[in-house]
C-alpha cells in the first residue's frame, strides 16, 4: 500500500520541479519594430516591465524608423532569422503569408494570449486560411487636420467638399504666399486620397481581387491622375518635385510643417499626434470635415489595422512571445506604457483602462479621427494589395513623371494601369 502511495508523490514531485525548472529557465526573445523615438522610448519602457514580471524571459529590441525596415524584414524571414516577435503590417500579409502559413498561428497561443479581448471581426482582417497571423493593434483611417493658426491667418474656413478644398490653395497662395499650402501629402496620402474622391465618384474600386487586375478603365485612370495635377495645380498641395527638396526626414520634422507653410495633411489617426507635437505654439491640429462628392454612397475611406503584432514562424518560444504580445496589448503595465501611440487599442480592456485613466478622451485627434471616419459610410473594402509596394513605388514614379514633366497625364495613366496589372497579376499568383 505504501509504494502504491509513493510513487504517485514521487511523480508529482518530478512534476513540480520540471514546472519549476522550465519557468526559470532563461528564454531569449528578439522584438522588431519601426517608427519615431517617441514609439522607440514608450515600447521600451514596456518591454522593460515585462522583463520586470518575467525575469526569466530577456527581449531584445530591434528598431529602426520606416525606411528599410520591411527590406530588412523581408531578407530575415526569407532566411529564418526573423524575430519571434515583430510589429507588422496588413498590406505584407499576401507577402509573406498568402496560403497562412508565413506566420505562426496565433490561435495556437490561446492559453497565453487573450483574444477574447478583441472584436472577432477585427481578427478575422488578420486571418489567411483560417489562420490568425497577427492581432491588430488598432484600427486606422485617413482624415484631415489642419493648422489653426496658418487657416485663421488665411482667412478661410476649413473645407466641406471637392470644391472648398480646391479653391483654399488658391486663397492660400493670394494671401499668403507660394510657400503656403492648405495641405501637404506623401505620395501614399496622395493615392489614397484620390481613391477615396474616384470612389465618391464611381463606386468602384480601384483593385478587383477576381479579375485580379485594376478596376478602373482607361478614361477612369486618365480621371484619377487629372485630379492629382488639378490638386497640384490649383496650389492644394506642393508637387513630389517640391517636396522631394526637402530631403526624406519624417515629413513631421521638416521645418515647413513645423512652421506652419503645409497648413494641413490627409493623415493616419492614429499617428496624427506625432504631427500636432511638432507644430510651432501655438499653433495646433483640428480635424476637418471629410470631403464629399453630392449624391456620393460611399466615402471611399481606406480603414485598415493600423499595425499588427506577429510571431516569427522559425520562433523557437512562440509561447514565451505569445506572453509578451499579451502584457503589451492587454497587461496593465503594457498598456500604461503604450498609451495611444500605436493608436486607439481595440483591446477591450486596454480601452476601458485608458478611459479610466483620462488618456483617451473624444476631443483627441486621434480619437476625434476615428470617431469622423466610423460616421461615415465606408462599405467598400480596401483590398491589402493596395498598399503592395510595388504598387505604391509605381504611383510615386507616376506622379514625379507628372511633376519632371517627363510624361503628359495620358501617357501616365496608360502606363500605370498597364504596369500595374502586371504587378497585380504577378502578386495574386
Amino acid at each position: 500500500m505504501k509504494k502504491t502511495v509513493l510513487r504517485p508523490l514521487v511523480a508529482l514531485s518530478l512534476l513540480v520541479l520540471t514546472q519549476t525548472s522550465f519557468a526559470e529557465e532563461q528564454v531569449d526573445l528578439r522584438m522588431s519594430w519601426w517608427g519615431g523615438n517617441g514609439r522607440h522610448q514608450v515600447t521600451l519602457k514596456a518591454i522593460e516591465e515585462f522583463q520586470k514580471q518575467y525575469p526569466n524571459i530577456k527581449v531584445k529590441s530591434e528598431y529602426t524608423g520606416w525606411d528599410g525596415h520591411l527590406s530588412r524584414l523581408t531578407t530575415q524571414i526569407a532566411g529564418g532569422t526573423e524575430p519571434d516577435v515583430m510589429q507588422t503590417n496588413w498590406n505584407w500579409l499576401p507577402i509573406f503569408s498568402k496560403n497562412g502559413d508565413g506566420f505562426y498561428d496565433l490561435n495556437k497561443a490561446s492559453q497565453y494570449l487573450d483574444l477574447s479581448q478583441f472584436d472577432p471581426k477585427e481578427l478575422q482582417t488578420t486571418t489567411v486560411n483560417s489562420k490568425l497571423n497577427g492581432i491588430p493593434i488598432s484600427v486606422t483611417a485617413r482624415v484631415f487636420y489642419f493648422n489653426d493658426v496658418t487657416w485663421k491667418n488665411a482667412g478661410v474656413e476649413y473645407p466641406k467638399n471637392w470644391d472648398e478644398l480646391l479653391a483654399a490653395g488658391k486663397t492660400f497662395k493670394e494671401k499668403l504666399g507660394e510657400k503656403y499650402y492648405p495641405v501637404v501629402l506623401e505620395h501614399q496620402d496622395t493615392f489614397a486620397l484620390i481613391r477615396s474622391y474616384m470612389i465618391q465618384k464611381y463606386n468602384v474600386d480601384i483593385i478587383d481581387e477576381k479579375q485580379k487586375k485594376f478596376g478602373y478603365t482607361e478614361a477612369q485612370w486618365l480621371d484619377f491622375f487629372q485630379m492629382y495635377q488639378k490638386l497640384v495645380e490649383s496650389h492644394v498641395m506642393p508637387s513630389s518635385k517640391y517636396y522631394a527638396s526637402f530631403g526624406k526626414s519624417n515629413m513631421y520634422e521638416m521645418k515647413p510643417w513645423i512652421a506652419g507653410e503645409w497648413a494641413g495633411t490627409y493623415m493616419w489617426n492614429s499617428t496624427i499626434n506625432k504631427y500636432a507635437d511638432n507644430l510651432k505654439p501655438p499653433a495646433k491640429l483640428e480635424l476637418g470635415q471629410y470631403p464629399m462628392l453630392e449624391g456620393a454612397t460611399d466615402s471611399g475611406l481606406f480603414f485598415k489595422p493600423a499595425q499588427m503584432f506577429s510571431i516569427g514562424k522559425s520562433s523557437k518560444h512562440p509561447q514565451e512571445a505569445a506572453m509578451l504580445i499579451n502584457f503589451l496589448l492587454n497587461g496593465k503595465e503594457g498598456v500604461e506604457a503604450l498609451k495611444l501611440e500605436r493608436g486607439v487599442p481595440l483591446s477591450k480592456g486596454a480601452v476601458s483602462q485608458l478611459r479610466a485613466s483620462s488618456v483617451i478622451q473624444d476631443h483627441d485627434p486621434a480619437v476625434s479621427g476615428l470617431n469622423l471616419a466610423l460616421s461615415l459610410p465606408h462599405s467598400i473594402n480596401a483590398s491589402p494589395y493596395f498598399d503592395d509596394p510595388q504598387i505604391v513605388v509605381l504611383f510615386l514614379d507616376a506622379i514625379q513623371s507628372i511633376d519632371y514633366g517627363k510624361k503628359t497625364v495620358q501617357e501616365v495613366a496608360s502606363d500605370f494601369q498597364r504596369q500595374g496589372d502586371r504587378i497585380l497579376k504577378r502578386a495574386m499568383r
